[in-house]
């Protein structure tokens, strides 16, 4: 959403990743759709849009901290 690539930002400590979760993992609304009669109104890439731009509105708001030295 910012145009950055993630990997200059997230590190992976491999201790902590357990072997039993899949690198694909996807969601399947179905039964939510037929058995509650939701929808989703926002895409994921929306979703995540807004999440990024209320944290970059959040750090925004924040007083400077400057460095030592």
């Amino acid at each position: 959403h910012l145009g950055l690539d993630w990997r200059d930002f997230v590190t992976v400590d491999p201790g902590l990743v357990r072997r039993i979760d899949s690198r694909h993992t996807r969601a399947n609304p179905a039964r939510a759709r037929s058995g509650l009669g939701w929808s989703p109104t926002v895409s994921f890439a929306g979703l995540i849009g807004m999440m990024v731009e209320r944290n970059v509105e959040r750090f925004a708001a924040r007083p400077a901290v400057r460095a030592s030295g």
